[in-house]
């Protein structure tokens, strides 16, 4: 078996490109052969030159083409000349004046090589892949770059500078802006950090300034301000497949609403939204007798991920307020005016609301100047329970003081005598018996404002469908106004025009 080697000068394949096929015949018709070519000599038709691509492939030598090759290298003799005996071929020598348009492949590799030898590529070096050290990005230079390009850096770098700029004075801004009525503004920096986050509060406050209207004049102003909560105060909601929402008022919420309202300005301060709180407000005081301001959901503050009751907003004094919540999350600005009840779930009997009233009266009644010294006495206790013990405290001091300046059971005549004197004293003389015990200050308040309560219940009683009546007409009445005022600016509406003087 012969080892097929590779041809060290292979010849181009040459591939001829829209090349006309010759004729059949291999003899030239007798009008193309000359007259002086004997016919004994063969005559090879040769083609026109034509367009030609050089392909240069590796030429594997092979047996069965020897013959050919021998055929085409052979000399081609004249009539008549003697030919030498052939000589073995030889691979013809090598040249240095070799025509320039032939490649060297000696560096391809070859199509039987064996994997173990190396490879005949050699890999290319740091200095080809960088094309001399350098390598070519494709990107222009900085000075090749254009007039439009080098406007648009200008006005990036002015852009940026008048930020920088801007920047630097509304820092000194706010850091030299003071509060009106701020007792101490501080250093620079406290000025800079307070003003900055009033700036950035400003969509998490409320939408007015003053919650509520400017107090009443006396007599009609309470002294003081209880804020209440709606859901798990005085109502509780819940939901279930059969009933959908249902709302159930807490036992004893009417009560606490109508007494206490003597003593207090009681506002509905709910985080719910008024869409949703509103019905439900309507419907606890439906002749807006005890709850004469409502606050939702809009009036609240979102801090840190939580919503509060900012007191501040409120246009009250807040010595004089009292926030009654379920969750103290919502007076983390001022927890000392808070009180903190625990939630009502929906169950029957419950007497946690009306507990807190006699507590509530006291402040009513006695006025202290400032309420929140009375809430921190009461911090972390059952506030009911320890108000009632000390309350019973003070009327038991109450009863023993006045035990002592009106001692003795009888007073009079008959006092001293035997046992029939003292049965039929009266006859024989007059008897004057201990007076009995008097009520406390707060006793006779609270008798006061018991009796007020009841006249009151009574005058509502009567005159509920009357007073239902006058504000249906007086709602249809503000109906109406508004619907005129809406439609006489319409020029469509069809209004009465006014008259036109001749």
């Amino acid at each position: 078996m012969f080892r097929t080697a590779i041809r060290r000068f292979p010849a181009p394949t040459r591939v001829l490109l829209n090349t006309p096929k010759p004729p059949l015949s291999g003899r030239p018709s007798p009008a193309e052969r000359p007259s002086d070519v004997p016919d004994s000599i063969s005559f090879e038709r040769k083609t026109p030159p034509v367009e030609v691509v050089d392909q240069f492939e590796p030429i594997v030598n092979d047996m069965s083409k020897t013959a050919a090759v021998e055929e085409d290298v052979a000399p081609k003799v004249e009539v008549g000349q003697k030919v030498a005996p052939s000589a073995p071929l030889e691979p013809p020598a090598t040249t240095e004046d070799a025509s320039a348009d032939k490649a060297d492949l000696s560096s391809l590799p070859s199509l039987d090589s064996d994997p173990s030898l190396p490879a005949s590529i050699e890999e290319p070096t740091a200095d080809d892949k960088t094309g001399g050290g350098k390598e070519r990005t494709g990107a222009r230079a900085k000075h090749s770059m254009s007039s439009i390009d080098r406007r648009w850096r200008t006005i990036r770098r002015l852009a940026l500078a008048g930020s920088l700029a801007g920047g630097a004075v509304g820092a000194w801004y706010l850091a030299n802006k003071d509060e009106p009525g701020m007792q101490d503004p501080g250093s620079a920096w406290e000025r800079f950090k307070n003003n900055f986050s009033e700036l950035t509060d400003y969509f998490n406050k409320p939408a007015f300034d003053k919650l509520l209207p400017d107090p009443l004049p006396a007599p009609h102003q309470r002294p003081y301000t209880l804020l209440v909560d709606l859901d798990g105060m005085l109502v509780a909601s819940s939901w279930d497949r059969v009933h959908g929402w249902r709302t159930a008022k807490r036992p004893g919420v009417d009560y606490f609403l109508a007494y206490l309202s003597q003593f207090h300005e009681i506002v509905l301060f709910t985080s719910q939204p008024l869409y949703t709180a509103m019905p439900v407000a309507e419907k606890l005081d439906p002749f807006q007798a005890y709850l004469p301001y409502k606050l939702y959901r809009e009036s609240t503050r979102y801090i840190k991920g939580k919503i509060v009751k900012d007191l501040s907003y409120l246009n009250r004094d807040l010595s004089k307020v009292i926030l009654l919540d379920t969750n103290a999350e919502h007076a983390a600005l001022q927890p000392e005016n808070c009180i903190v009840i625990p939630k009502w779930e929906g169950q029957a009997g419950d007497h946690g609301l009306v507990d807190y009233i006699p507590f509530l009266e006291s402040i009513g009644i006695f006025q202290p100047p400032d309420v929140r010294p009375i809430i921190k006495a009461y911090e972390g206790k059952n506030i009911p329970i320890e108000y009632a013990k000390r309350e019973a405290e003070r009327k038991q001091a109450v009863i023993e003081e006045w035990e002592q300046e009106h001692g003795g059971a009888l007073v009079g005549a008959g006092a001293g005598t035997s046992w029939l004197g003292k049965v039929f004293g009266s006859l024989g003389g007059t008897t004057t018996q201990k007076p009995t015990q008097p009520m406390t200050y707060l006793e006779q308040k609270r008798a006061q404002a018991q009796k007020l309560y009841l006249e009151e219940q009574e005058y509502w009683a009567k005159n509920a469908e009357e007073i239902k009546r006058l504000m249906e007409e007086d709602r249809q009445k503000q109906m109406a106004e508004m619907k005129g005022s809406l439609m006489g600016m319409m020029p469509f509406s069809g209004g009465a025009q006014p008259e036109q003087k001749a």
